[in-house]
């Protein structure tokens, strides 16, 4: 059977897509037809929410793009969806550069989405700006030049780049093994070094208002990562663990409708999680114990490498059971999922 998540739309709860929770799966031969008003305007992508890890590797996705009514300030876009297929890297499903005919001196809007199970790094021939990330736009975005951004997996981000005026292409790196080609047909660029540095979106952009206050939050939270032995489906081993408690035995963090929900999430684990919580977005507080200074940085999906922590904060209101769980699908698997 399948079901289709629809990843980073704040959808009602009875279309989120996720089998055994919101629906039962959709039966070889059966059909179910998802119905959702289309008022979030970015970059998102669905796939299969049923025995997601082996769907979503095998190419059960694709991308989801909703524009403003009012357009966008770019005159052409693309989608680039980055996936791997049994080790090959592939963009849009092809293990080859992605080449986009454009005019020199043209911006380009790139919408890049990660659908792998880890974080890959992005960056380009050039300098480029950061639009948006996991489809909300990033406030007064500056020039980025020789910086990386680390794109979780299951995160979004729209770059935008410029043709340079030579004749030559932009390049946009999506790891080292493959790119997206804009310029004039049959253009090209060498493939730029990976940079050194990273962009950090704890300070890029500028403040603005959240819309809420969470100095005055009405839950709080802990979500720590960690390992211990105990048995998933009656299979004993060393599972990942949140708040020392292993799925299904992961007690539900419970709001009501309106709260202001504060959560301090700590990787007490040895490897990288990308946190992904449905039906809502979170913006960044802190990490490290470090506040944000820049654009407030909302997300869907969070990497949180080992040791790190974050505080995050959100208005819990989309009423319903909504996953909060590794989009590491392997991880999910094995139970790292809690529910809100």
């Amino acid at each position: 059977g399948v079901t289709l998540h629809w990843h980073g739309l704040d959808v009602p709860n009875a279309m989120d897509g996720v089998a055994g929770v919101t629906q039962d799966a959709v039966p070889v031969g059966g059909e179910f037809t998802y119905r959702f008003v289309a008022d979030q305007a970015g970059s998102f992508w669905y796939h299969s929410h049923q025995v997601s890890n082996p769907q979503v590797a095998g190419g059960l996705f694709g991308a989801l793009v909703v524009t403003p009514k009012s357009g966008i300030a770019q005159s052409l876009e693309v989608s680039a969806l980055a996936h791997t297929y049994g080790g090959v890297h592939t963009v849009n499903g092809k293990a080859e550069d992605l080449q986009v005919p454009a005019r020199p001196g043209q911006r380009v809007r790139v919408r890049v989405t990660n659908t792998d199970n880890g974080p890959m790094e992005v960056w380009s021939s050039g300098p480029y700006r950061l639009l948006a990330i996991d489809g909300t736009d990033v406030h007064e975005p500056s020039e980025v030049a020789d910086r990386s951004l680390t794109l979780t997996a299951g995160a979004r981000a729209d770059l935008e780049v410029q043709v340079p005026a030579d004749g030559s292409a932009a390049r946009v790196q999506l790891s080292k093994a493959i790119a997206v080609i804009v310029g004039p047909s049959g253009s090209n660029a060498a493939a730029p070094p990976q940079p050194k540095e990273k962009l950090d979106l704890l300070t890029y952009g500028t403040p603005a208002p959240l819309g809420f206050d969470p100095a005055r939050a009405t839950r709080r939270f802990d979500y720590v990562i960690g390992r211990r032995p105990g048995f998933v489906r009656g299979r004993p081993g060393m599972w990942w663990s949140i708040n020392g408690h292993i799925y299904p035995n992961v007690p539900m963090f419970v709001v009501r409708e309106g709260d202001v929900v504060v959560t301090h999430i700590e990787n007490r684990s040895s490897e990288v999680h990308p946190m992904h919580l449905h039906g809502h977005h979170l913006v960044v507080l802190a990490r490290d114990g470090v506040p944000a200074t820049g654009s407030p940085w909302w997300v869907d999906s969070l990497n949180v490498a080992a040791g790190e922590s974050y505080d995050v904060a959100f208005v819990a209101n989309n009423p319903g059971i909504w996953m909060d769980h590794c989009h590491n699908l392997k991880h999910s698997a094995d139970g790292m999922v809690a529910h809100l």
